[in-house]
């Protein structure tokens, strides 16, 4: 029967198995919950150092530099490290085998010289021998005299070793004593010499003496090599220390000029950055004549000409608002003047033959989107001069729609398209300007009857606690991203070939961003080619307010189901108001 040894308590099948009670207390509990937060801890410290490694290339530079000088000395220490610890140990064992040869010597001639012949007498002058070995002189810390296993001789003595609390004879192996006994000469072998602090290296050396009337006998001294193995470990302490040091001074040292190299560079970040901002007049600071002055150079040439394109082109647009600005005031009197002889002639057509008659009433119809588009010339010009004001008041945005849908009624029969308005049960109110959201519900619509291609148009309203929307959705032509990226800018006409019935100057939707902008809401487009175009506004539901999300996706693909639908509109009704029409598209 064999006995449990590993000093562990054995296991019951109860249900407290598995817990070993602490001698002091009650057993302690695993807790699961400090090693998830260590995890955490863990992945905390890596994200951030990984952050650090990717946002800056000094501790890119810097650390790679270290771990490559780590692996450089960690090389060439390995490498200096074996070339010493072989040299010394090569060099102190072929000391012990001469120091043991000289031993061998003077044993051999300390028996010879003896006139021993009998058991006793020669066990006095071998213990005389062992007596005066002196064993401190080259490392020996022991030795041993054995008969010879194949020695015969009558007369015999007792094995005799040092006293060193060491077990000597545990040392010589057997291989060792074979190879003494056979061969003759001198042996050697490294053993593990036990001590206090641990094992310490050593070798044992043997050789075979002649005892005077005993016969041979084997001869085995035990050296150490614990001297050498505290240099060795002294060397390489300093060799750690040093490189360490190294390491350090190489680090610093890579840090600083990291920091010297990319401080021009850090510069430009931030001169572009202020560039960025608007002060066109920010400059590097240029020091020298070398590649990273000429690097501030380049820069500061690069920013005094885009300084110079920019002051030029801010000039253009200058000229550009005060020209459209000076024209469309100077255009106001000629055409009241105009107007009003239009007017006349347009009241008198009916005594007109019939060509006469009908060139009154294209003049007439002309005078009307000539006004119109003067108009948005205007309207642009207050925008840009900072003139534009609201004059808000809570209405509900349905009955704004109602009010443009009339007002389009004629245009949308003529194209044969059918507008459809869904809205909420609820009242959608807001604090607007009904003139600006009218012009600009009124500038959709009549994009989307224009560029619908006869098939539905639907208009969706919808609120939330704090913003309302309203979508103008047509299924014609559509657009691509690159004309809905531009399709706010002034002038901007996807295709200025297509014929239009309704043209104007190509600021309708430009004037209805700025509207938006002015109510603190948005105005977006998206569109898809041979789908459909999609227009979504959204206002805050007080004024000054900051808008939530909106109740109503620009994309229809996105449109979520289940809207309460009104039909506000349908065939006949007033006859639509000319002016802005969609311009943009």
């Amino acid at each position: 029967m064999s006995a449990d040894v590993s000093g562990r308590p054995p296991a019951t099948g109860g249900p407290g198995a598995g817990t070993v009670p602490h001698p002091a207390g009650p057993a302690t509990t695993y807790r699961p919950r400090s090693r998830v937060r260590l995890r955490v801890r863990l992945r905390r410290k890596f994200l951030h150092l990984l952050r650090r490694w990717r946002s800056s290339l000094s501790v890119r530079v810097v650390a790679s530099t270290v771990v490559g000088g780590l692996l450089a000395l960690a090389v060439i220490g390995g490498v200096l490290t074996l070339q010493i610890r072989d040299g010394l140990y090569d060099e102190r064992v072929g000391q012990m085998l001469e120091d043991a040869a000289l031993r061998q010597q003077d044993a051999q001639e300390t028996f010879d010289s003896a006139t021993a012949t009998t058991s006793q007498q020669v066990q006095s002058v071998a213990n005389a021998w062992i007596r005066n070995l002196d064993t401190a002189g080259s490392g020996a810390v022991g030795a041993l005299l054995i008969r010879s296993p194949g020695e015969t001789s009558a007369v015999t003595i007792a094995d005799l070793g040092t006293n060193t609390g060491i077990d000597l004879r545990a040392l010589v192996t057997p291989a060792m004593r074979t190879a003494v006994g056979t061969e003759g000469g001198q042996h050697w072998q490294p053993v593990p010499l036990p001590g206090q602090g641990g094992d310490a290296p050593g070798i044992v050396v043997g050789s075979t003496v002649t005892l005077p009337a005993a016969g041979t006998y084997e001869m085995y001294l035990v050296y150490t090599l614990q001297p050498e193995e505290e240099t060795i470990s002294l060397v390489l302490r300093v060799l750690a220390v040093g490189a360490a040091a190294l390491v350090v001074l190489l680090g610093g040292m890579t840090w600083v000029i990291t920091r010297w190299v990319l401080r021009p560079v850090k510069q430009a970040a931030f001169t572009a950055e202020r560039l960025a901002d608007g002060m066109l007049d920010e400059r590097m600071d240029v020091r020298g004549r070398d590649e990273l002055a000429l690097l501030g150079e380049s820069f500061n040439e690069m920013a005094a000409s885009l300084q110079r394109q920019i002051e030029r082109m801010e000039e253009l647009s200058r000229v550009q608002q005060r020209f459209v600005s000076d024209v469309s005031h100077e255009l106001r009197t000629p055409l009241t003047t105009i107007r009003m002889a239009g007017e006349l002639i347009h009241d008198a057509k009916d005594s007109f033959d019939p060509a006469v008659r009908r060139s009154a009433e294209l003049l007439h119809a002309q005078l009307d989107r000539f006004e119109s588009m003067l108009a948005d010339l205007l309207e642009i010009s207050r925008f840009d001069a900072g003139a534009a004001v609201l004059d808000v008041e809570e209405r509900d945005l349905r009955e704004l729609v109602q009010r443009v849908v009339d007002l389009n009624t004629i245009l949308a029969d003529a194209k044969g398209s059918e507008v459809r308005v869904h809205a909420p049960d609820a009242p959608a109110t807001a604090d607007v300007d009904p003139r600006r959201v009218e012009r600009v519900l009124r500038n959709l619509l009549s994009n989307a009857i224009e560029h619908g291609e006869g098939r539905p148009i639907d208009i969706t309203v919808g609120m939330n606690a704090s913003t309302v929307a309203v979508r103008v959705l047509d299924h014609g032509v559509g657009m691509d991203e690159e004309a809905a990226a531009h399709v706010f800018d002034r002038f901007w006409r996807a295709d200025p070939a297509r014929a239009r019935t309704t043209g104007g100057t190509g600021l309708g939707l430009a004037i209805a961003l700025e509207d938006a902008r002015l109510h603190g809401g948005a105005l977006r487009a998206w569109g898809r080619t041979g789908v459909g175009a999609s227009f979504l506004l959204t206002l805050p539901r007080r004024a000054g307010s900051v808008m939530g999300g909106s109740p109503v996706p620009l994309s229809p693909e996105h449109d979520p189901s289940g809207t309460t639908t009104h039909e506000l509109a349908g065939p006949g009704g007033p006859a639509p108001l000319s002016g802005l029409s969609g311009d943009a598209r």
